[in-house]
């Protein structure tokens, strides 16, 4: 009998040395079946948390390579409080290297990789990425590759990194009833515009959690099934008039939706990440 076990590989770098100890071990096993998932470029506890709880979602066994003391412990943490496998292939021996010759690392990501063009075009994404985050530049909306808008809490910020790991320069604008829609967005080509839309369940249910976590009261006009209906509608409205793909990201990992995305821009994965 076949045994199936789901590997998620996290690296604060391209994640090749951590798929190659995964590979290494799971290709020992004859009857076990891996599906094995890469997120590299994994430098914010934002982004991290969202991928751990997916990993958890999906019963996944993690192999990581974080660089910084602060996302490999909260790996760990959080596989120890979810009863989780982990393994960190980078940490230990950095520690022995340290305990053998009396030095100290340097605890900055990405010393190893190879500076290729490749690699310089996927940190410019990532930039360009951060820098227009959230509609903190509205100009960013026409030097975009793809512009993704939705209210509040429908995944727009680690989409948005997912596909700069595919070398592609995302904006992601918040909307909503209360909130002025920039000149600059009905400046930009339809077919590079993506509406992503949620569940006012599912909504209400992140967005209380989002308080919660804040230390603050769950039940707010923010997390109001309601009011969150009111926000979709304008979204799905404005979606209308802007004649924009709508995604609904209720059901559909962050992989699935990207998929999505780019299957629309006829662009593929393996294209866009030869390495």
């Amino acid at each position: 009998m076949t045994a199936k076990q789901n590997i998620y590989i996290i690296s604060d770098s391209s994640g090749g040395t951590a798929q190659t100890v995964a590979q290494t071990a799971a290709s020992q096993f004859k009857n076990l079946t891996t599906e094995i998932r890469r997120f590299p470029f994994v430098q914010t506890e934002s982004m991290l948390t969202g991928i751990l709880k997916l990993a958890k979602q999906n019963q996944a066994i993690i192999f990581h390579t974080l660089v910084s003391i602060e996302l490999s412990n909260q790996v760990a943490e959080f596989c120890h409080q979810n009863n989780m496998y982990h393994f960190d292939c980078v940490q230990q021996p950095m520690k022995m290297l340290a305990e053998a010759t009396g030095e100290k690392p340097a605890h900055v990501p990405g010393l190893i990789h190879d500076l290729n063009e490749n690699y310089f075009d996927r940190i410019s994404a990532i930039e360009f990425a951060v820098e227009n985050d959230d509609g903190k530049n509205t100009k960013g909306l026409l030097q975009a590759d793809i512009v993704l808008l939705g209210v509040s809490r429908t995944s727009k910020t680690p989409l948005s990194l997912y596909l700069a790991n595919h070398n592609l320069r995302v904006a992601n604008l918040p909307i909503g009833p209360t909130m002025q829609i920039p000149e600059e967005l009905k400046q930009v080509e339809t077919k590079r515009i993506f509406g992503l839309i949620n569940t006012p369940e599912k909504l209400s249910r992140i967005r209380k959690q989002r308080m919660i976590s804040y230390g603050m009261d769950a039940n707010t006009p923010y997390s109001d099934p309601e009011y969150i209906k009111k926000e979709l509608d304008f979204a799905k409205k404005l979606y209308r008039n802007l004649g924009c793909l709508s995604i609904n990201v209720s059901n559909k990992s962050i992989e699935e939706t990207s998929t999505i995305i780019l299957e629309s821009l006829d662009l593929d994965e393996t294209d866009l990440n030869p390495d």
